[in-house]
């Protein structure tokens, strides 16, 4: 194999991988946007946000909060606005950093949360059984089922 065939198959598995993401993060943004007016990084956000906890390192502050999400620091903060808007997250001042900011769900958001949910669930199996009939694709949903089996 040279370098050039190595390259062209590390090329044809991002490939296999993006088409993947991309067809299931679609069906799970019809399914979300039809059932509950959310998009997929307002769900994302909403999760992320939701498993915030009062210890030590339990809030996110803006910066980590976007890495959660994979945006930049300026979507994020512009995704947290919409959210707030909405009424399903609230801000407020860092109680031991007043230049920080926490975002926590308010309850019409955990409501909402736990609505779509299990749309969401849905949409993803279904997107991941249709994609397990593709054989370019399969490995990779074989490979995704196996993160969630619990390690022996």
């Amino acid at each position: 194999m040279t370098a050039d065939t190595a390259l062209t198959g590390l090329a044809d598995g991002w490939y296999a991988l993006s088409l993947l993401h991309d067809r299931i993060e679609a069906q799970i943004e019809r399914a979300l946007q039809s059932g509950h007016q959310l998009s997929v990084r307002e769900y994302s956000l909403l999760v992320v946000l939701s498993r915030q906890h009062d210890g030590p390192g339990g809030h996110l502050r803006m910066n980590q909060v976007a890495e959660a999400v994979v945006l930049s620091q300026s979507a994020a903060t512009r995704l947290v606005t919409r959210l707030e808007d909405r009424g399903l997250l609230q801000r407020y001042l860092c109680p031991d950093d007043r230049r920080g900011i926490y975002t926590d769900v308010t309850p019409s958001g955990m409501d909402l949360l736990e609505q779509a949910r299990p749309t969401h669930d849905t949409a993803l199996s279904t997107a991941l059984g249709q994609a397990a009939a593709d054989p370019e694709l399969a490995p990779l949903v074989t490979a995704v089922e196996a993160l969630n089996r619990p390690r022996s």
